[in-house]
């Protein structure tokens, strides 16, 4: 049997063609990278979106198909990824700010680096919110997920039944590995906007794990 589904060697197949792509840009002409392939609304960032509403989609699929035969613990985990991953998708692309032409508020001209409507970009003192909490937290937090959870679930059962009682989708190992190979190549990428890229890959990473997670029996009817 085949480690790899054909949806996900589809999607690994895109990406590794969207990170390299993005690395030969890098080396070869950085401004045309960060001007046209990683610009704001370029489609790197809507890449980006698109993945994350994906998840928030199929998250959303899960709560209302298996609703009436999960527990409250369960339904409770699966919103709060509805909730999260609209959210991000929303931050994303400035909640459509620049796609309906919609003014920012004072607030956000004020206390935004980039004068839009995002929480991701507002300032503390000198500090993007984006570099405290969604860079090196999120980053964090996401290192943590992708290499130290899936061996807490496959040691521990008091961690296999809290995740699943919880509805979080377990990575399998070639996530992980997918992880790394596009860390390495983004780190090796001297434009100045590569991470935007980096977001990418962590989406559809993201939603490769939600298609098919190692613990698929959490989206199973009971």
């Amino acid at each position: 049997m085949s480690i790899l589904t054909k949806i996900e060697k589809i999607g690994y197949s895109i990406l590794l063609a969207i990170v390299l792509f993005g690395l030969y840009l890098g080396l070869s002409d950085d401004i045309y990278f960060d001007v046209n392939y990683a610009q704001e609304d370029g489609p790197v960032e809507w890449g980006t979106a698109i993945m994350l509403l994906g998840i928030c989609i199929l998250s959303l699929y899960h709560l209302l198909r298996l609703w009436g035969t999960k527990k409250i613990l369960w339904k409770l985990g699966t919103s709060i990824f509805v909730v999260l991953f609209l959210f991000a998708a929303g931050e994303e692309i400035s909640w459509g700010q620049r796609i309906f032409g919609v003014e920012s508020s004072e607030f956000f001209i004020e206390n935004n680096a980039q004068g839009e409507t995002n929480l991701h970009n507002l300032m503390v003192g000198e500090t993007k919110i984006n570099k405290i909490i969604f860079s090196q937290l999120l980053f964090l937090v996401m290192f943590l997920y992708l290499l130290v959870t899936p061996i807490l679930y496959r040691k521990f059962g008091w961690f296999k039944d809290l995740a699943n009682n919880f509805a979080v989708p377990i990575v399998k190992w070639h996530h992980t590995i997918a992880f790394l190979v596009v860390t390495i190549f983004v780190a090796l990428n001297p434009a100045s906007r590569t991470w935007e890229v980096y977001e990418l890959a962590f989406g559809a990473i993201f939603f490769l794990i939600f298609m098919g997670p190692l613990n698929k029996e959490i989206f199973e009817r009971e």
